[in-house]
């Protein structure tokens, strides 16, 4: 847990971040040798894994206009963004509303170096470097409070990145999603997603090779009821939860995870 710890700012080719074996998996070219092996490895377990992550990636674009163009949520805070591809979440949004403003949010010292240097022309956009589990510092971080009104409807993403943390009554997923719904305003939405499986086998192994690949910086791969439970008390927009690339997709002949040993599955839920 990196609660009251400062965040490294020291990039470490030799061990895999989950960032960057994304980055791997999307076809970018911020990652290094460590990162590409790890996905190897994974691969020889879970090989639908690049199209889990291209999916994902795609399912994040829809909730972002969907949520611009139907549900009007002009400010948008990312836990976990990882590293800037293309049609990120302020590419999306100001494609729709030039005026959306946008907050990332990432504990890889590699997104910071990269997102700002993407980002330093656009005043509507920020990224800081926090861990996603420090709501206090992330929400009266000077940049959230410049861009962000939490008076107003707001989207708070969690977009692939609950499985990076652990269990915890204090800072596991539910209480995270608990200290923000807290600070949010009605009309505010949450959006949810991770990496699942209902095989334990698939489980145990990719909790245990992601821990010991990434040293440590790993939760848990779940169950889809333990998604679930994080919607408590939210109002789940349409379809509801799901495997994520049957999420209100653009066509009928949209990309689908065809393979199913392990899934990202969620959706978004409104408070009322």
């Amino acid at each position: 847990m990196q609660s009251g710890k400062p965040l490294s700012t020291k990039i470490d080719a030799t061990v895999p971040t989950a960032a960057r074996m994304y980055d791997h998996y999307l076809g970018g070219k911020d990652n290094y040798a460590a990162d590409r092996a790890a996905c190897e490895e994974l691969d020889k377990v879970v090989p639908s894994t690049r199209a889990l992550a291209l999916n994902n990636r795609r399912f994040l674009q829809r909730v972002v206009r969907t949520l611009t163009q139907e549900f009007g949520i002009r400010q948008f805070l990312d836990h976990g963004s990882g590293l800037p591809t293309q049609n990120n979440v302020h590419q999306v949004a100001q494609s729709i509303d030039p005026t959306a403003h946008v907050v990332y949010v990432d504990n890889d010292p590699m997104v910071l170096v990269h997102g700002r240097a993407l980002l330093e022309q656009d005043e509507r956009t920020t990224v800081i470097h926090a861990d996603l589990r420090e709501t206090e510092a992330i929400f009266t971080h000077p940049d959230t409070e410049r861009l962000i009104d939490f008076s107003q409807p707001a989207a708070v993403l969690f977009n692939s990145v609950f499985h990076c943390i652990p269990d915890s009554e204090t800072d596991g997923p539910q209480a995270v999603v608990r200290r923000v719904t807290e600070r949010l305003a009605p009309g505010s939405v949450l959006v949810m997603c991770q990496l699942v499986s209902e095989d334990p086998k698939v489980r145990e192994f990719v909790t245990d090779f992601m821990d010991q690949a990434t040293q440590g910086h790993w939760g848990r791969v779940r169950q889809e009821k333990d998604v679930a439970r994080l919607f408590d008390g939210l109002e789940i927009l349409e379809p509801g939860l799901v495997e994520v690339s049957t999420w209100r997709p653009d066509t009928e002949v949209a990309p689908r995870q065809l393979t199913q040993e392990w899934i990202e599955f969620g959706g978004a839920g409104r408070l009322g």
